[in-house]
């Protein structure tokens, strides 16, 4: 006699959060796929060299990547996540605010922004320092070496409070930078593309011999880029379960 056969339902799909995923839920994917397409039509405007265009889809990148930290993660939400979230609305405020003011005083408002972004993101990684490249002193010195060269490059065309403002802010850049590379190998990376993009901005601002074709196509690339990857090294983070 052949064994009787048994009705076996087939195993139902997985819709709850994935915990080997960095995107671990469908709303984490989704909002990724969100960021991904409002910057490829920023990116597109830039290239086209239309600011109005550039200007509106920028206002939307972040937000847009901190709805992807968000759906990634659950509350309570750990410290650094916590900081994560507050450093992007910082850099969110940094991209749309210098918009109400013109030419010197915008970018004033640019550099305090996007200053409180980094402090904000120093101290989310300061618990990680020991991790850091602050125990390697010859990497460490490759980031102080591009900070001073990229001041000493600005400062004959950054006069007064725009030379100090490049100072601190390129101080607590090249701080963020560093200490990411203690969080995760994504974050290390992101700080350094970050690094890139803000240097990109300083040289266009404040010298004649840095002439890229289409300068905000690269550092707006640059930018999201950057911030991508810090984000996705915290995610990677935030999945090692806590001793």
């Amino acid at each position: 006699m052949l064994p009787a056969v048994t009705d076996v339902a087939p195993p139902r799909p997985r819709t709850g959060p994935d915990p080997d995923r960095l995107l671990p839920t469908p709303a984490a994917r989704a909002a990724a796929v969100v960021l991904g397409a409002l910057t490829v039509v920023h990116l597109a405007a830039q290239a086209a060299q239309e600011p109005d265009h550039a200007r509106v889809t920028q206002w939307w990148l972040m937000p847009a990547l901190a709805l992807v930290v968000v759906c990634a993660t659950a509350a309570p939400r750990s410290r650094l996540v916590r900081l994560v979230l507050l450093a992007l609305g910082f850099s969110w405020l940094g991209d749309t605010v210098p918009d109400l003011f013109h030419r010197d005083v915008a970018f004033l408002v640019l550099v305090v922004l996007f200053l409180c972004a980094q402090l904000t993101y120093v101290a989310a990684f300061w618990p990680t320092r020991a991790a850091s490249l602050t125990r390697r002193p010859p990497a460490l010195s490759l980031y102080v070496l591009t900070a001073v060269g990229l001041v000493a490059a600005c400062a004959p065309g950054a006069p007064g409070v725009l030379l100090a403002a490049v100072v601190v802010y390129g101080a607590c850049l090249v701080a963020m930078a560093v200490m990411a590379t203690g969080v995760h190998p994504l974050a290390g990376f992101g700080g350094a593309v970050f690094l890139a993009s803000d240097a990109m901005i300083a040289l266009d601002a404040f010298t004649a011999w840095f002439t890229p074709p289409v300068p905000g196509f690269w550092i707006m690339l640059t930018y999201v880029a950057g911030q991508a990857l810090i984000v996705s090294g915290v995610l990677a983070r935030e999945r090692v379960p806590r001793r």
